[in-house]
């Protein structure tokens, strides 16, 4: 597996990874993106910007790096990071197949992106990832899983999948939705030759949005490494949106809400990758000083009430609009 790496790893930060999601693309949901990226969206900006990024990141100790085919270029940007630095062999890479990004480098498309589980659509998609990151990718996964999804079902993609995990790329999934921890565990089930196919599971798990959790324990203990994304709710959490209770608890820490949330996913004893999606260097810096955050019990039963119930939380999270 290639994230015993990390289990290894001497530096504290080598449990937060960066996620590419919101500088692959000039569009995406995430509170506060017009501050962060300015107007100038090009793809020669992004690029700079995602490189800037991954050599800060790398610099603080940061080894997994995740993308996707839908997040824009993101995979493009990456792969020519990797290209540019070549002795940068510790890094784990993963990306994600099952959405096309059609927004066509705008921010005002009708459609982003289009979801598609078919054998197919991962032919495509698989041959498009290995144009660019070719034998640097560690980990592909199935974009948002949901209960309903006939990735779970698919005895032809399973084959598939399981041809590739033969070759020596992990096979994982991530979830979305209300219903996170159906998908997950109906995930769990899925065999090749009697064999899980899954080796990892990517979920959105917050101080909003805690109802994965269960399950998540559960992947861990069958011996899938878990990645948590989405920590910071799309800006929900971070210090201008962030809830009454979460910025007092930051205060008394001397340190910034977006790194108490997310040190609230690092303590999780199930928790293997926690995602920062930083679009500055600033935010970045701020994100790792989760790695040290250190919460007490009267702490953590404040943040505790923050909680929603999944289905207002995902109705909300639907309603973002894309920046």
């Amino acid at each position: 597996m290639p994230f015993a790496r990390l289990a290894t790893a001497t530096t504290p930060t080598a449990h937060i990874g960066l996620g590419l999601a919101a500088v692959g693309r000039p569009g995406y949901i995430n509170l506060g993106r017009d501050e962060d990226l300015g107007q100038n969206r090009s793809v020669d900006a992004l690029r700079a910007r995602t490189h800037e990024l991954l050599d800060a990141a790398y610099a603080q100790g940061v080894r997994y790096f995740d993308v996707a085919r839908s997040y824009g270029r993101s995979e493009e940007f990456l792969a020519a990071w990797l290209h540019q630095n070549p002795g940068r062999n510790d890094v784990v890479i993963g990306s994600k197949w099952g959405y096309t990004y059609t927004a066509d480098w705008t921010t005002d498309a009708e459609k982003h992106e289009v979801k598609d589980h078919s054998v197919r659509t991962y032919d495509r998609q698989r041959a498009e990832t290995a144009e660019l990151l070719g034998d640097r990718l560690d980990l592909y996964q199935i974009h948002s899983v949901t209960p309903d999804s006939p990735a779970l079902t698919d005895k032809d993609l399973h084959a598939r999948l399981a041809e590739a995990a033969a070759r020596g790329t992990s096979i994982g999934f991530s979830t979305s939705g209300p219903a996170q921890a159906d998908a997950i565990r109906a995930a769990l089930e899925v065999t090749v030759d009697g064999e899980p196919l899954f080796r990892t599971v990517q979920s959105t798990y917050n101080a909003l949005e805690t109802s994965a959790g269960p399950a998540l324990a559960e992947a861990h203990d069958a011996g899938l490494t878990v990645i948590v994304k989405e920590g910071m709710a799309n800006g929900r959490l971070a210090g201008p949106h962030a809830p009454q209770a979460l910025k007092a608890v930051a205060e008394e820490t001397s340190l910034g809400c977006d790194a108490v949330a997310l040190a609230l996913v690092l303590r999780q004893p199930w928790t293997g990758v926690v995602l920062s999606g930083a679009a500055t260097t600033g935010q970045l810096a701020s994100n790792l000083h989760a790695a040290v955050v250190d919460l007490d019990d009267e702490q953590l039963s404040r943040l505790a009430a923050l909680v929603e119930e999944p289905q207002t939380y995902w109705e909300r999270r639907g309603q973002l609009p894309w920046h």
